[in-house]
């Protein structure tokens, strides 16, 4: 009995043994084992992952949103302000007259296209300056006498269109004129259709030139010849007072 008491006791003290090596182990194999496999493989998945998740690195396509160089067309915008320089220019109407060879005198102004009655064609300009400057400027009088002053006022300055000019200076005399010239009250001088004018004629205005001193009928055929050919011809570019 003793022996089997001794033996139950032996076998309890082993079962003990054996209950509490199962408890400490238990913990110790188990526990630091899936610990350890935990520490091992969550990094290595989030690791692995992560490698993964930089793949966005491809959505940073920077060529893509660079086509915006596209967008700028600067070569349509030069075709626009093109376009608007020609609508500006077709907006300013071109002469109706050209500038050539006269039969005349010199060069003269020829109609390019018809032009009506009392249409104002162009302005004559040039550097407003004293008779005393003019006189300056031009001692002596060509002859046959020739001049682009064109006095205005109360006939102290003139115009010398041979400085600042318009092609205006280019209008021939004509007892028989199809334009004519007048001062407006800010003392603009104007050219304007006499009559109707037709493509090719020759625009003309009466210079009708005054002269301070008495100038003998020789003189006014000599040094202020015209050559306009009319019919009613004065001779002279001189007026008649």
């Amino acid at each position: 009995m003793k022996k089997k008491t001794s033996s139950a006791k032996q076998s309890q003290s082993q079962l003990k043994k054996k209950s509490t090596t199962k408890l400490v182990t238990k913990p110790v194999t188990k526990l630091p084992g899936k610990s350890a496999k935990k520490s091992v493989t969550q990094p290595k998945t989030k690791s692995v992952k992560s490698v993964k998740s930089a793949k966005p690195v491809k959505t940073a396509k920077p060529v893509k949103t660079a086509k915006p160089v596209k967008a700028a067309k600067p070569v349509k915008a030069a075709k626009t302000a093109k376009t608007a320089k020609a609508v500006s220019q077709r907006a300013k109407p071109s002469l109706p007259f050209t500038i050539s060879k006269s039969g005349i005198h010199g060069r003269g102004v020829f109609a390019t296209r018809a032009i009506k009655k009392g249409r104002k064609l162009i302005e004559y300009t040039g550097e407003l300056i004293s008779w005393e400057e003019a006189e300056r400027r031009y001692p002596v009088d060509p002859v046959p006498y020739h001049t682009f002053l064109f006095e205005i006022g109360d006939g102290s300055h003139c115009l010398d269109a041979q400085r600042r000019g318009s092609a205006a200076k280019w209008f021939n005399h004509s007892c028989k004129a199809n334009c004519e010239v007048e001062e407006d009250d800010d003392e603009r001088v104007w050219v304007r259709a006499r009559r109707d004018i037709k493509v090719g004629d020759e625009m003309t205005y009466d210079y009708n030139l005054t002269c301070p001193d008495k100038v003998s009928v020789k003189d006014r055929k000599l040094r202020y010849p015209c050559w306009c050919g009319a019919k009613k011809c004065r001779q002279t570019m001189l007026g008649q007072s």
